[in-house]
């Protein structure tokens, strides 16, 4: 049984999208973080992830933390869905690169442009041109950044984009690409499955 902890408006929503776009059978925990981040309150203690944070995605009894690593694990578990690269195949490698690369970054080069550090810091700046430069030349050989074949990076990298378009170069072609992923089924569905269906509990 795949169970899904899960905060409301968090990282944690791109892998309710993966796990819609695999068709796997999974359960939500929504779980509260903010408490615990913003020091008004003490962890969940529903929460399993070491650091009080989300995603965490549990697999009979083996705790998985970590967007990147949760999308590799899924991808590998479910390969007739076809949203990774098998292990000894020609894509492996680029596939495993574009997750890291997501966190390691693409995460950090924007959250140093939402700052404003991109306007003063001339490394900040070329990092995030750097990272623009990638995606684009990506969707320069396809419609999703692996080519032709929509992948879990579309979702990775596509779900961060789409949160931050306003801090993303102008373009046509990541327009095109970000309004395919707004419309596919599996991105609507984690929407509507994001907020939790009641207010969680208090955590004193």
């Amino acid at each position: 049984m795949l169970t899904l902890f899960h905060a409301p408006q968090s990282r944690s929503g791109r892998i309710v999208w993966l796990l819609e776009e695999l068709g796997a059978p999974y359960e939500i925990e929504y779980v509260d973080i903010f408490r615990a981040l913003s020091g008004t309150g003490k962890a969940d203690p529903a929460n399993p992830h070491p650091d009080g944070k989300v995603p965490a995605l549990l697999h009979d009894g083996a705790l998985v933390t970590e967007s990147a690593a949760i999308a590799l694990y899924l991808t590998d578990l479910f390969p007739r869905a076809n949203l990774g690269a098998p292990a000894g195949s020609p894509e492996r490698a680029a596939y495993l690169t574009w997750l890291s690369w997501t966190a390691g970054e693409m995460e950090p080069a924007y959250w140093s442009r939402i700052r404003g550090e991109t306007e003063a810091d001339p490394i900040a700046r070329k990092r995030y041109d750097a990272v623009n430069a990638r995606i684009l030349g990506a969707l320069d050989h396809g419609p999703w950044l692996m080519g032709h074949r929509f992948t879990a990076v579309d979702v990775m990298v596509g779900s961060a984009m789409l949160w931050g378009r306003e801090f993303a170069p102008q373009s046509a072609a990541m327009d095109a690409w970000l309004a395919r992923l707004s419309d596919r089924p599996g991105n609507l569905l984690a929407a509507a499955r994001d907020a939790a269906p009641a207010p969680l509990a208090d955590v004193a």
